[in-house]
């Protein structure tokens, strides 16, 4: 039997232990700040979200914060940046020097993917069975062209064309450009089933397509390819700490094929899912040939009416 003043110090040692205990259990946990990314749509918006849903959660876990991806048409990616839907932006080339020309967007980094890694280009491609096979050969001839904001889906081309001596707007029979979504492959089977003679084809997608036997190399003639220039890029708006801007770099050049997120239970890896090899770090001036190619094409941010 427990004596009288053995149950008093065992109350007391309760009592302590509840004093202890219970500032700790009521302490209310810390809740993560919440950004978002808005993500350009490459094909569609639930295909984006899919793509890159374990990379938004590897910054989240990163970062400690709590990041949502927002997928945005490229269409209105400038005028949804500006309106202060999302901070940090995912998109083309093309669209990183528009923001940052009109909204002092930072450069974070590019994304690498195929032959080029953080760079790629544009080709002119035509049937090997069409008999043509310069630049000169394509006037006259019925041409289909990417998105007009994609740099090497549109803008390469037009531009290979003006140094070529061409014309696009006087020396094709006319040009078309796709609609809805998986714009890139419906050019390349444009021309690959005869409904257009000559497409312009992103490098990265040609290569793709051939890699996982969509299209046979030997079927296609590419009578131009641009110089490379960066591929898809991540930025941040100027409004952002730039001591943010550079932990978030360094968690996307840090990133390796083995690097895992759990997704429902699954471990996911981050870069395959996204269809990226990995980030390198450009500068600025590496984007200038397309700056002087938008001028010159009278594309955004330069075009004048």
């Amino acid at each position: 039997m427990m004596s009288s003043s053995f149950l008093k110090k065992l109350v007391c040692a309760g009592l302590l232990l509840g004093l202890v205990l219970i500032p700790a259990a009521c302490k209310p946990q810390r809740e993560r700040p919440k950004m978002k990314i808005g993500f350009m749509n490459c094909n569609s918006a639930p295909e984006t979200l899919q793509r890159f849903r374990p990379l938004t959660r590897y910054l989240s876990e990163t970062l400690d914060i709590d990041f949502e991806a927002v997928p945005v048409d490229t269409q209105d990616f400038e005028e949804r940046f500006a309106a202060g839907e999302f901070a940090f932006t995912h998109g083309n080339s093309l669209l990183y020097i528009i923001l940052k020309e009109n909204h002092n967007l930072q450069l974070i980094a590019t994304e690498k993917r195929g032959q080029f890694g953080a760079r790629t280009a544009g080709a002119i491609i035509a049937r090997s069975d069409s008999g043509m096979k310069t630049l000169q050969d394509i006037k006259g001839k019925r041409m289909v062209f990417g998105p007009q904001l994609a740099p090497t889906g549109y803008l390469a081309q037009y531009n290979l064309m003006l140094d070529a001596g061409l014309d696009p707007e006087r020396d094709l029979a006319y040009y078309a450009i796709p609609s809805g979504s998986y714009k890139h492959e419906k050019v390349i089977y444009a021309i690959y089933f005869g409904a257009y003679d000559v497409a312009a084809a992103p490098a990265l997608d040609l290569e793709v397509m051939i890699e996982t036997g969509k299209i046979d190399a030997d079927d296609i003639t590419i009578l131009g390819q641009s110089p490379i220039i960066p591929y898809c890029t991540f930025g941040a708006s100027d409004q952002v700490d730039p001591q943010l801007v550079e932990r978030f770099r360094k968690a996307l050049v840090e990133l390796t094929p083995e690097t895992t997120v759990d997704i429902d239970g699954e471990q996911v890896k981050v870069l395959k899912s996204a269809w990226i090899d990995g980030f390198e770090q450009l500068t600025d001036q590496d984007y200038d040939l397309i700056r002087s190619w938008a001028q010159r094409a009278n594309m955004p941010p330069y075009q004048k009416f």
